[in-house]
């Protein structure tokens, strides 16, 4: 199954002021976080803990991880089988997006405008902490 694409964002009505990159921004915000708190796939333990190394060291944004290892698409395959559930509950319903907006977009010309920096990931962790500990509690 495939939760996003950054082809979806860029291909798509995409401000003409920015690199096809920032279609993946919020998508890698995403992926990193449940990389970091261990919501992410195999492939990451396994195939590639060099890039999650890069990470985990912030020497690499969560954007550019994005692109680097999923390509620009977030499937199945990048999340352990908690991470595919929480991320039907969370990102697939758009209250990731919602989330996203409001914590770093609303004051930029679109979300799109959001910069792939460790910044925007610490303001935006927070709130993905308090919907994972939410959903975890009413699923257990």
């Amino acid at each position: 199954m495939k939760y996003d694409d950054a082809s979806w964002h860029y291909g798509g009505n995409f401000p003409s002021d920015l690199p096809d990159s920032a279609g993946a921004t919020h998508t890698g915000m995403f992926l990193a976080w449940a990389v970091l708190v261990g919501l992410g796939g195999e492939l990451f333990t396994v195939e590639e803990p060099e890039l999650v190394n890069e990470l985990c060291n912030r020497t690499t944004t969560p954007g550019s991880f994005f692109l680097k290892v999923c390509d620009g698409k977030l499937t199945d395959e990048d999340l352990s089988d908690r991470g595919n559930k929480f991320a039907v509950a969370y990102y697939e319903d758009g209250q990731y997006l919602a989330d996203y907006e409001e914590m770093l977009g609303s004051s930029l010309a679109s979300p799109y405008h959001v910069p792939d920096v460790w910044a925007s990931f610490d303001t935006l962790r927070p709130r993905l902490d308090e919907r994972l500990a939410r959903w975890s509690a009413s699923e257990g």
